[in-house]
């Protein structure tokens, strides 16, 4: 078995192993791979592990080689499915690896937009309380969360997980889930239409697929119908949003603050609206990379591989069948 991964430095900058993979055969890693290289660094691999590279139809096509495509992440948006059906090629996804980092760091963002520490930290060290006549000082105004209401749209795993810690916080939760479960309500936690979801929230996350109905779901009308001074979390995908109605919307104060891991194009442009837009945070996509969640993902892409190598292959995104 020759196996290429495309651009394994994001899953593993090193403080990972890849022993688990090159076990079932002749490997070669590349760090990054180039749209135009990519043909080449597959080479006459016949499996093919990426993240982020696409792998379209003339890429798919042109490697005669490829028998199986093992996507480093739960999104698989990256490979053409038809192609692949095409040549019968499996490819796979990890599933349900990230859930509590993902969860974790969507409390993150939004106790930093109501706890404001680094902020203040900030202004300590730059001397502020040192000159300040009181024995404390706030710059932004503070928000305690119980009692609140949390929007939760995608009520998956994450979702749910959210769901918990918003309890935990003392928050009601009204979710919004395509298809509703009676049995995920709970006492603090009830599923119900998405525009209850977008006129009762205070705080609203998003943790729902992307696809034609969801693109750009957060925009100029759905703002509309939202609480003035909603705050605004985004840990699923970045054009969920219309990123230039949320500026707008931050501009206005409609939304108070807004907060996303995840952004339309990433790495971010330098003209993304969002990157000026005012009480707006953005973080580099990281709510998956805790190393105890990547190691997680490296486990299941070794499962992947092993099921596939004993002819079973498991967590299967298309209809391949090799």
């Amino acid at each position: 078995m020759k196996i290429v991964i495309l651009d394994g430095h994001t899953l593993n900058p090193g403080d990972l192993s890849w022993e688990g993979i090159q076990a079932f055969g002749e490997t070669r890693i590349y760090e990054w791979t180039a749209p135009e290289d990519t043909v080449e660094h597959i080479g006459d691999s016949d499996v093919v592990l990426t993240n982020k590279t696409v792998l379209d139809g003339n890429i798919i096509r042109s490697c005669p080689n490829i028998r199986y495509i093992g996507c480093l992440s739960t999104g698989y948006n990256v490979v053409d499915l038809e192609a692949a059906d095409e040549r019968g090629i499996p490819v796979t996804n990890i599933p349900a690896y990230g859930t509590d980092a993902v969860a974790q760091f969507t409390m993150a963002l939004l106790l930093e937009m109501t706890s404001r520490v680094g902020i203040h930290d900030q202004a300590v060290k730059a001397g502020q309380w040192s000159r300040c006549k009181d024995f404390c000082f706030w710059n932004k105004p503070l928000m305690e969360l119980k009692g609140k209401t949390m929007g939760i749209i995608g009520f998956g795993a994450i979702g749910q997980a959210v769901a918990r810690l918003a309890g935990a916080f003392g928050m009601n939760v009204l979710a919004y889930r395509r298809h509703p479960d009676p049995a995920l309500d709970t006492e603090t936690c009830r599923q119900t239409s998405l525009d209850e979801v977008y006129a009762k929230s205070d705080i609203l996350s998003l943790h729902c697929p992307l696809n034609g109905d969801s693109y750009e779901m957060i925009n100029k009308d759905s703002i509309a119908k939202m609480k003035k001074g909603v705050l605004l979390i985004n840990t699923g995908r970045g054009p969920l949003i219309r990123e230039a109605d949320l500026r707008e919307a931050l501009e206005s104060g409609q939304v108070a603050m807004a907060a996303a891991d995840v952004v339309s194009a990433e790495p971010i442009k330098a003209d993304n609206p969002l990157l000026s837009a005012p009480n707006m945070i953005i973080t580099p996509h990281i709510a998956w990379a805790p190393l105890e969640t990547r190691q997680r993902l490296m486990d299941i892409a070794v499962d992947n591989l092993r099921a596939y190598k004993e002819g079973h292959p498991i967590h299967v995104v298309n209809n391949g069948k090799r």
